[in-house]
């Protein structure tokens, strides 16, 4: 009959058994296994002033829970709080960036009816349905995809390992996008790539990720994080009043839009009188051009320079032509 021991960590009470024959280092790897740590999903440290915060379920490749979403949201409040701090580094613990929502979550709120992960105020897996008061590198490896592609849009700028997997895989499943990724990407990459993305969900590698413009920069596998973090260095050596004046002036100019028909009324309202004047000019000149085929002057062009050689090949032509 073997032994049971009841051993509390950290206000979690387990019961092991230890057998008489059992050599001890087999009992402690045992209890190793067993053993049942509560998961530090969110990792917050610092590098001097860079705050690191690093989404921390790999076993899981980063998928995230409403728990865990809460987390990162009260980790990104901390550091908009810390006035020591001017810039953030978000990463995935583990060889992936995020997988997205939980999938077994997921399938449980819909069971039940429950629609808490959209309800969630600021957005299902993080702060994705707000701007950060500060800016926020993204250290982007594996797989970022479905909604933790929508987590890595809510950072300002973004750093891929060369072999990482982008995409809209929520597509697949018929998951919607609620983390802010409609509202994001047509400003990034434009309205046409974006809604191909979104429609066919499919893969992007890195190649096509920077030249589209989804992510900033491509570094190496295994690097992704290391060169986040010297990008936000790069970033917080400058003054950060007028760097947050002009990053938020970016934001308005590419998010406070009110729509094609405000567009089209801005695009008439900002002809001013100079632009007014410059038009009557060119409507003048244009009546001056003469037209014919045989004279094709549009404007102001220039004569084409031609060299000496050549106007002797002419005149020697046209005197041959008064001969014959």
């Amino acid at each position: 009959m073997g032994l049971y021991i009841t051993i509390q960590n950290n206000n979690l009470l387990m019961k092991v058994e230890y057998q008489a024959h059992m050599p001890i280092i087999n009992f402690l790897y045992i209890f190793l296994l067993q053993m049942e740590c509560p998961e530090e999903t969110i990792i917050v440290d610092k590098d001097e002033s860079i705050t690191l915060i690093g989404i921390n379920r790999p076993r899981q490749r980063n998928a995230m829970t409403y728990e865990t979403a809460e987390k990162l949201s009260n980790a990104l409040s901390a550091f908009e709080a810390d006035a020591t701090s001017p810039i953030a580094v978000l990463y995935g613990v583990g060889g992936t960036f995020s997988s997205g929502y939980d999938i077994q979550e997921l399938e449980a709120q819909c069971d039940t009816g429950s629609l808490d992960f959209l309800l969630r105020h600021e957005g299902s897996v993080g702060p994705t349905r707000r701007h950060s008061k500060k800016p926020i590198v993204c250290g982007i490896n594996g797989f970022c995809v479905a909604s933790g592609l929508e987590l890595a849009l809510m950072c300002d700028l973004r750093v891929m390992e060369e072999t990482a997997i982008l995409g809209f895989f929520n597509r697949r499943f018929g998951v919607p996008s609620s983390d802010g990724g409609t509202a994001r990407l047509s400003s990034m990459v434009g309205y046409s790539r974006a809604l191909e993305l979104m429609a066919s969900g499919r893969r992007v590698q890195g190649k096509e990720a920077l030249q589209i413009g989804l992510v900033n920069r491509l570094v190496a596998t295994g690097t992704a994080l290391g060169q986040a973090v010297n990008l936000a260095f790069c970033i917080a050596k400058f003054p950060q009043a007028s760097l947050l004046r002009d990053r938020n002036c970016l934001y308005t100019n590419a998010y406070s839009r009110h729509g094609f028909r405000a567009a089209i009324q801005t695009e008439i309202m900002n002809t001013s009188k100079e632009v007014v004047t410059e038009l009557k000019e060119g409507v003048k000149r244009f009546k001056k051009v003469d037209i014919s085929p045989s004279k094709p002057d549009l404007g102001d062009v220039k004569e084409k320079p031609i060299p000496d050689w050549e106007r002797e090949e002419i005149a020697l032509e046209n005197e041959a032509k008064k001969k014959t």
